[in-house]
């Protein structure tokens, strides 16, 4: 079965320590695992896409300029992945099976291109990482499923600023979208 990594918004503003609207020390401890995955996914050949949030500044349109502070503003270097996954992103950026993409919405696939990037690649199951587990992981999660992709979560590669929202969602994936939650075994 053919399957493709999708990497959310593992950026600066959401894991650094000054980060605009950082999870802190729980996605600081992911990127080991981030990047050790993320290279396997690479070198195995396998479909791999970095899903970033991106937004204007002062756009009072936008939905979560009332929920939460400005974040992942165009232009700035909060929109930067984070530490060491940047620079596994810079060395293989060019490569035919990694793709950047921007995102608006906390799913990625609301208003983008990827479940077409996935369907002509024939991929039947995604595999996510990333930052928040109960709004942006969880979101791409249940558009997934609603297209009838695979899912596997891995739980030491997902974290958020909410303890209890991060708990919920990974009982979610399992218990209503029939993913598999597992933790990474690198090869």
């Amino acid at each position: 079965m053919k399957k493709a990594l999708i990497n959310i918004d593992y950026t600066v503003d959401f894991v650094a320590e000054d980060g605009a609207l950082t999870c802190g020390k729980p996605g600081q401890d992911l990127e080991n695992t981030m990047v050790s995955l993320t290279e396997q996914f690479i070198r195995d050949g396998d479909y791999t896409v970095f899903a970033v949030d991106v937004h204007d500044k002062n756009n009072p349109y936008h939905p979560e300029s009332k929920l939460f502070p400005p974040h992942n503003i165009r232009g700035t270097s909060g929109r930067d992945l984070y530490g060491r996954l940047q620079e596994t992103y810079e060395i293989n950026k060019n490569k035919e099976n990694v793709y950047y993409m921007d995102k608006t919405r906390y799913s990625a696939f609301a208003g983008t291109d990827l479940e077409i990037k996935l369907r002509e690649r024939n991929i039947e199951e995604v595999h996510l990482v990333g930052v928040c587990t109960d709004i942006c992981v969880l979101h791409t999660a249940v558009d997934a499923y609603n297209k009838g992709f695979r899912i596997v979560v891995y739980k030491d590669a997902v974290a958020s600023f909410n303890q209890a929202g991060h708990d919920w969602a990974l009982g979610h994936f399992e218990g209503s979208l029939g993913a598999d939650v597992k933790e990474f075994e690198d090869k």
